[in-house]
């Protein structure tokens, strides 16, 4: 509603309108990583999607995927070979990219049992991230890095892992919900 508010001012050419984009637009602070890492890659030339498999491969407990594009058979075995070995593995999508792209592991890793789901309510689920035992060994891996080949090999992309900041993997967890409680689940 703030956000609206501030909208109307600014577009009528209210001064005060700004003061209020500020508040209601102020990202929420959280701590600092503390004792725990940052890792970073870039593609292509690091091998981003080894670090990813690595990171699958630690899990423990949980592991949450938001994609926008997945088509990596590498990273979408890592995740099944979780599932496999008892790691709850759900993943929110964006159901034009899914479809479109028939090189898209999706129905692969909805038929090996992992749960998928659409998170049709944006013009683009465009986020791309993994939160990985997020109460536990707190791991967010995010950037601009799809889980494709493409980006592996063909695109300047970005990869951000953290590990061991249990505030920033719970927000990122909770985000994770707020997307998979209006998502609706994948249907072959």
């Amino acid at each position: 509603m703030l956000r609206w508010l501030a909208l109307s001012l600014m577009l009528a050419g209210s001064p005060a309108a700004w003061a209020l984009q500020d508040a209601a637009m102020t990202p929420r602070a959280l701590p600092a990583v503390g004792t725990g890492t940052i890792q970073v890659a870039f593609t292509p030339g690091d091998d981003a999607a080894r670090l990813i498999i690595q990171a699958i491969g630690q899990a423990r407990q949980r592991i949450r995927v938001q994609a926008f594009s997945f088509t990596h058979r590498g990273i979408a075995d890592a995740l099944i070979a979780a599932q496999q070995r008892g790691v709850a593995v759900t993943l929110i999508v964006d159901p034009q990219q899914a479809e479109r792209i028939p090189t898209s592991v999706v129905h692969y890793m909805a038929d090996a049992g992992v749960p998928v789901f659409y998170d049709a309510d944006h013009a683009s689920a465009h986020n791309k991230v993994m939160v990985i035992d997020a109460h536990t060994a707190a791991v967010v891996i995010t950037g601009s890095y799809n889980f494709t080949h493409a980006a592996q090999y063909k695109n300047a992309e970005n990869l951000l892992i953290v590990r061991g900041n249990p505030a920033l993997a719970k927000a990122y967890a909770a985000n994770w919900q707020r997307h998979r409680d209006h998502s609706s689940s994948y249907q072959p």
